[in-house]
C-alpha cells in the first residue's frame, strides 16, 4: 500500500484533505536543447502515481491510487452521498480527474456526477498566477452547477492537485450557496510544497 501523509486544508468545507505532497524536492538539471530549463523531481508515493497518469498516460496507476483514497475515505470521511470531480482546467482525451473519481467512487461505493458542475468560461492557466486573491478573482463566475444534483447532500469534492485552493473553494461555495448541499468535504490527492 502507498504511503500516504494526509494534511488539512482550510475552506468553507466542514472537513478537507490533501494525502501527500506531489514532489519532495525539484532542482534544475539543465537546460535541454532549445535552452529551455530541466528540473529533476522527487516525487512522493502518491505524487510519482498521478504523475505516471497525468504526464505518461499510464492509466494502470487508477486502481491503486483509488485503493489509496478509498481506505483514507472509510476511515476519515463521514457518510458521503456523491462525489463532485472539480471540473479539468486543461483540455485532454481523457480527464485524469475524472478517471479518478469514477474508481474512487467505484471503490466506495459512491455514485459520481461528473457533470454536476462545468466550466462556462475559459480562466487562464492558474498556475503561472501565484497570488490567491488574483486566482479567485479569475474564477469568479468560470462555473455553472445543475441545482439538482447535490441539494440536500453531502458531497465529496476531489481534485488531483491543491495549490493554493481558489478551485476548490469556488467550486464549494457553488456547491453551497446555487446547489444547496448539506455538506461538502473536500479531498485533493496531492498538494504543491508552497501552498498559495
Amino acid at each position: 500500500m502507498v504511503e500516504i501523509n494526509p494534511t488539512r486544508i482550510p475552506g468553507r468545507w466542514s472537513n478537507g484533505y490533501t494525502l501527500d505532497l506531489h514532489t519532495t524536492s525539484s532542482g534544475l538539471a539543465g537546460r535541454d536543447g532549445y535552452g529551455h530549463p530541466q528540473f529533476a523531481s522527487k516525487r512522493s508515493e502518491l505524487g510519482e502515481l498521478l504523475y505516471r497518469l497525468k504526464f505518461r498516460g499510464d492509466k494502470s496507476v487508477v486502481s491503486e491510487i483509488a485503493e489509496v483514497v478509498g481506505t483514507f475515505a472509510e476511515s476519515y470521511l463521514t457518510k458521503l452521498d456523491l462525489i463532485v470531480p472539480v471540473p479539468p482546467s486543461s483540455q485532454r482525451k481523457e480527464q485524469p480527474v475524472i478517471l479518478l473519481a469514477r474508481a474512487i467512487g467505484e471503490r466506495i461505493g459512491i455514485p459520481v456526477f461528473e457533470d454536476c458542475v462545468w466550466k462556462v468560461r475559459e480562466t487562464s492557466q492558474l498556475k503561472n498566477v501565484f497570488d490567491f486573491d488574483e486566482r479567485s478573482r479569475l474564477l469568479d463566475g468560470a462555473f455553472e452547477i445543475d441545482r439538482s444534483v447535490a441539494n440536500g447532500k453531502t458531497v465529496l469534492l476531489f481534485d488531483d492537485l491543491y495549490r493554493s485552493g481558489a478551485t476548490l473553494n469556488a467550486v464549494n461555495s457553488l456547491l453551497y450557496d446555487r446547489g444547496g448541499a448539506k455538506d461538502v468535504l473536500a479531498l485533493a490527492l496531492t498538494r504543491t510544497r508552497n501552498l498559495r
